[in-house]
């Protein structure tokens, strides 16, 4: 539908003007008076559909009004857009370049005419539409542009330089212009003409430093390292802190040679505080990849980290880095959380930082310092719904079901269409498992069906939804499908081949239910007081009571002391 309303929009505002140049139109029959108050009610009532969203009669209605006046060249840029949203590309070209015979003074028409040839991939054609928009408006520099990339995809290249001197009479020289001639010049090939381009933007701003630097590079890439130095050092006698002629002279001292220097230089860079942090991080980067290539030698570039931020930061970027830096290295952990730490005091608002930091401490245990950490983050960034998961889940370890679910459901609220649907998923399954626990089911199985439409193969989630409704021996069809879902992904996952065995008790299908309990003992090595109680349910219904009164049994010794579970024992038979 919003493809369809921009179509629309276009159309309309085409539409207004085509009525307009409808009238300047030469060469068009005059219509009887009917004919004439015919079309003019169909096309308006074409229109009025068109803004009602009812583009099939609006179709209707304009093909009509070519049946009223076959010369309407609205009508044909009207069912033109149509046609090119059916993808009917030949359709909609042959009825523009009808639209622009008819009305051939119509900068509209040839636009649209232009842009469905471009859609076409007939660049030439197009190029000519735009050449023609162009020469009746030289003002119009946007057409300029896109005669330029027009002609870059032919590979025109003559035609780009003569564009590009266009764009220059009309708009005025600027960076953009000389560099997009210089780029074309290089794909010529004409290095003298290049270089003059570039020169003559130096002297155009003689007070723009940066010109001269940028000449100096452009001398450094194509061997011409003397009189680049020359450029460089124009630059720094005039302005000795220029950082772009300092890191274009360390560019010169490794091209010819001469590493101290370039290491000298590089240094008092990334020390001084009148380097800029966009400088100093791209250098470290430069530092940081150079000594990978030459064997990793961590020290030397712990060293110059060390002596960068011995200078007071401003910004936790540096520090960022370093972090990055000390987990490249594989550091000690605890290390790297010092880092993160520090760069959260400078920015305690970088959501990136305090998120890595949270799931270091997870990883941990430290369910409390990440809790709070979590909280601090909620405040800061209260949109970030990372920091809601992990506050939950260090509430959950602590076994504070009220603070658990607090912070879900304030991660839930913060929802929107970029969320990541694994993480709400879970969202919603810890709020399920919660709410289970405070015994609000109900609650708990709307949470489970919300945590399944974000992701419809959470196993966990299926699996604890199936055991709740079978323990409440209700919609077992439901609980066996949604069970049976998780042992075929997982099939030797105890967890689930028992949940799925005891939806099979339930629906008294207990042949079924001990083949899979078989399983369940297989796959659990250490089973629960529940899965030995399962067991000897199972198989007391399946006439194996000495094995039934054992697995009882052994569910007391676990730890079970339900009289429910004592009475079985004795009475040795199955008791709900």
């Amino acid at each position: 539908m919003e493809a369809w309303l921009c179509l629309c929009i276009l159309m309309l505002c085409g539409c207004t003007s085509a009525r307009k140049a409808s009238q300047r139109q030469q060469g068009r029959p005059q219509l009887s008076y009917n004919d004439g108050q015919r079309f003019k009610y169909f096309y308006l009532e074409a229109v009025n559909q068109q803004n009602l969203g009812n583009y099939d009669a609006a179709f209707d209605l304009y093909r009509h009004c070519l049946d009223i006046d076959p010369n309407a060249a609205e009508v044909y840029f009207a069912l033109s857009a149509y046609y090119a949203e059916l993808d009917a590309d030949s359709t909609s070209l042959a009825l523009m370049q009808k639209a622009v015979d008819l009305d051939s003074d119509n900068d509209i028409y040839l636009e649209r005419l232009g842009i469905t040839h471009i859609n076409a991939n007939q660049f030439s054609e197009a190029a000519q539409c735009y050449e023609q928009l162009f020469q009746r408006d030289k003002s119009r520099s946007d057409a300029l542009g896109v005669l330029l990339q027009l002609y870059n995809q032919q590979r025109d290249y003559d035609k780009m330089i003569v564009t590009l001197n266009r764009m220059e009479q009309v708009d005025g020289s600027s960076e953009q212009i000389t560099l997009s001639k210089m780029r074309v010049y290089a794909m010529l090939g004409d290095k003298d003409r290049e270089l003059k381009e570039l020169q003559q933007l130096a002297e155009k701003h003689p007070n723009d430093l940066n010109y001269r630097v940028m000449m100096g590079n452009w001398l450094l890439q194509n061997s011409r390292a003397d009189e680049a130095l020359e450029a460089y050092q124009h630059v720094l006698a005039t302005e000795p802190d220029n950082q772009a002629a300092q890191v274009s002279m360390l560019d010169y001292y490794r091209a010819v040679g001469e590493d101290s220097l370039a290491n000298a230089l590089q240094e008092r860079l990334l020390v001084n505080p009148k380097t800029s942090l966009d400088t100093k991080i791209s250098l470290m980067r430069q530092v940081v990849a150079e000594n990978e290539q030459n064997g990793g030698d961590s020290t030397q570039v712990i060293a110059v980290f060390q002596r960068i931020l011995d200078e007071p930061q401003h910004d936790s970027d540096m520090l960022e880095l370093y972090a990055a830096y000390m987990q490249l290295k594989k550091m000690p952990q605890d290390s790297i959380n010092q880092v993160w730490r520090e760069a959260l005091r400078l920015t305690p608002d970088n959501a990136g930082v305090r998120l890595q930091l949270a799931q270091a401490l997870w990883a941990d245990e430290a369910y409390g310092d990440v809790a709070q950490l979590c909280e601090e983050g909620t405040e800061y960034n209260p949109d970030e719904i990372g920091f809601y998961y992990f506050l939950g889940l260090s509430y959950l370890q602590k076994d504070d079901d009220d603070a658990t679910l607090d912070a879900m459901r304030r991660g839930v609220s913060q929802i929107d269409e970029d969320s990541n649907p694994d993480i709400v998923s879970d969202f919603y399954a810890i709020m399920g498992d919660v709410l289970h626990r405070k015994g609000l089911d109900q609650e708990a199985f709307a949470a489970y069906d919300s945590c399944l439409q974000y992701k419809p193969d959470n196993y966990g989630c299926l699996n604890n939804y199936a055991y709740y409704l079978s323990l409440r021996n209700e919609d077992l069809q439901k609980a066996e499908q949604m069970s049976y879902r998780t042992i075929k992904a997982e099939p030797t996952n105890a967890t689930f081949l028992d949940t799925y065995a005891w939806i099979l008790f339930q629906q008294e299908r207990y042949t079924e239910a001990a083949i899979y309990m078989e399983q369940v003992l297989q796959n659990d090595s250490v089973p629960s007081v529940d899965v030995l109680e399962h067991a000897g349910d199972v198989y007391a219904k399946t006439e194996q009571m000495d094995k039934a009164v054992d697995y009882w049994q052994r569910a007391v010794d676990a730890g079970g002391d339900s009289k429910v579970l004592i009475r079985k024992i004795k009475l040795r038979k199955y008791i709900k």
